[in-house]
């Protein structure tokens, strides 16, 4: 019988269970996983089921990675972090991907066992650390039993509501020696179904409906899944909503497609809610940002009524008490319902939904150098039909959030959490996974300087997308919240940067200063070709925080009302 280390163990059961990719910090406390890393990777180990690692500049940035490689992929991101301030580092990563149902596993290495309990140098409890913004945290005492919970833990990170898992690994532990098997594959999962009485109740309370609403959110869409809902909504003429930054999940192009609700949400939007009467909500666990702070919908019990389905049953009910609760998963839910769609005439509804959606694309001009305008007008015809945009946090996510049209092929990995520089490293992840598509990352100055020294992972790695740094020279949202509070009362939100061309060309990158709208396009073309990605910084004025007020207008409205 073969004798593995845990590090040679551990490695050998992700390799089984699928795992290909992994994002981290090195760090003492998993030097052995370290080791056996080098055995498996496509750069100087084995080509075959091969399991790479990315090296990153910090552990938010590489748990950040991780938890948009689980949105994109379906498959749970890895990343690997040291004990004490690696972990508390990466805990960023850990909270986006719970908010955004994305699964990933993040492995700490911890104190050796018979230092545990002392406060050992950067000892940290992981199970209390992690234990209420993770769907599972645990350690492995044993190395026999590697095995075992990391089978466990990849089937929680993608089952049900998907979700991150925290598993520590003591360092003498990993060095332990254990004749136990790895891992033969990952379990064939089978997507919880509906019951045919649960499928006809909801065929009856829709055709009873005047103005029915399908509210979808998650990430654990397949592409048959989204396509059998859109088959669904479209044969019966139902508007569909998705949740906050999961448009990308349905084809935007479709005539029942009538937006996002989320943060911005449009009053077309806040009135398709209210006056819905019937809401078939489909993977959605009806969010903060997607009940305008759950005001949208009483609670518990909503005047709307709502028929939900969620493939886990801990998020029936959770807020609102709905009138039917199916426990199943979107996919299955979706291809039921598509066999055999409702008839009724719902079509003035649905029409005048969605042209609430298309006039949200109408917009002045607006006071800045480079008008974010009509470089997303330009952006959405240029871009090709299966590029991903990303984004962090701040009031620049407007422009890919609500101004652009995703196509079925085209993504969007963006946090429900609202961190701020998540979308360096998210558009970093995406490359890895997908080296020959588009990947273009919006970050607003103050986002951007959050995790831009990330920008030397991807070179070092490869994985080198398009920046684009909307640099109005402050923290924009809170100086938003603050002119609308305290107005010309500026404090603590003023930016002063540094040169962000020759920064980015430090690290490899093709980059350049936009000075108008009017420029844009050529250096747009310029970034397309570079084979080394591109870092854009736009001159774009705080007078446009939003698309539709200025700053100033702003400020005047609220010393109006404080007058």
């Amino acid at each position: 019988m073969t004798k593995r280390t845990g590090g040679v163990l551990l490695v050998d059961c992700l390799r089984a269970l699928g795992a290909r990719h992994s994002f981290g910090v090195p760090g003492e406390s998993y030097l052995a996983i370290l080791d056996a890393l080098y055995d498996t990777s496509s750069t100087h180990g084995e080509a075959k089921a091969s399991l790479d690692f990315t090296l990153c500049r910090n552990e938010g940035g590489a748990s950040f990675m991780a938890a948009a490689y689980g949105k994109l992929t379906g498959a749970p991101g890895i990343c690997f972090v040291t004990r004490g301030p690696g972990a508390t580092n990466a805990s960023i990563g850990v909270h986006t991907a719970m908010q955004d149902s994305s699964p990933m596993i993040l492995f700490v290495g911890q104190v050796g066992t018979d230092m545990m309990e002392r406060e050992a140098f950067q000892e940290v409890n992981y199970r209390a650390y992690f234990g209420s913004i993770a769907k599972w945290a645990t350690e492995i005492e044993q190395v026999a039993r590697i095995p075992e919970i990391i089978a466990r833990a990849w089937h929680t990170a993608v089952t049900g509501r998907p979700g991150p898992v925290v598993v520590a690994l003591p360092e003498d532990m990993l060095t332990d020696v254990s004749s136990a098997e790895p891992l033969r594959g990952p379990a064939k999962q089978s997507e919880a179904a509906p019951t045919e009485e649960a499928i006809a109740e909801t065929r009856r309370i829709l055709e009873s409906a005047k103005r029915p609403l399908i509210f979808y959110g998650g990430c654990n869409w397949t592409s048959d899944g989204s396509k059998a809902l859109q088959s669904f909504a479209e044969a019966s003429d139902i508007p569909v909503l998705s949740v906050f930054r999961y448009q990308d999940q349905f084809d935007n192009h479709s005539p029942s497609f009538c937006g996002e609700a989320g943060v911005g949400m449009s009053p077309a939007i806040q009135d398709m809610m209210r006056e819905a009467d019937v809401i078939l909500a489909i993977n959605a666990r009806f969010g903060e940002n997607s009940t305008l702070g759950y005001s949208l919908l009483d609670v518990p019990q909503p005047k709307q009524r709502i028929i939900h389905v969620h493939g886990s049953d801990r998020e029936l009910g959770k807020v609102y008490v709905p009138e039917l609760a199916i426990h199943a998963g979107p996919n299955a839910f979706a291809a039921a319902m598509a066999k055999n769609p409702v008839s009724c005439d719902w079509s003035e509804w649905r029409s005048a939904s969605r042209a609430g959606y298309e006039s949200g694309f109408e917009l002045p001009d607006l006071p800045s150098p480079v008008d974010m305008g009509k470089v997303s007008t330009f952006l959405r015809d240029r871009l090709p039909k299966d590029t991903i945009l990303t984004n962090g946090a701040g009031n620049f996510t407007v422009w890919p959030n609500k101004f652009f049209k995703f196509g079925p092929n085209q993504r969007l990995l963006a946090p429900q959490a609202g961190a701020m520089g998540y979308g360096l490293p998210a558009a970093i992840a995406a490359k890895t996974v997908h080296p020959e598509r588009t990947v273009v990352c919006f970050a607003g100055d103050g986002d951007f300087q959050m995790n831009c020294q990330e920008l030397g992972s991807a070179m070092q790695s490869g994985a080198q997308p398009i920046v684009l740094i909307l640099n109005n020279g402050t923290y924009g949202t809170i100086r938003m919240h603050q002119e609308k509070t305290y107005p010309e009362r500026v404090s603590g939100t003023t930016l002063e940067n540094p040169d962000f061309v020759m920064l980015a060309k430090s690290y490899g990158y093709h980059a350049e200063r936009v000075e108008s709208t009017e420029d844009f396009e050529s250096a747009f073309e310029r970034a397309l070709a570079s084979e080394t990605g591109a870092v854009l910084d736009l001159n774009v004025s705080s007078e446009a925080l939003t698309p539709r007020q200025s700053l100033s207008q702003m400020r005047e409205v609220a010393k109006s009302t404080q007058a």
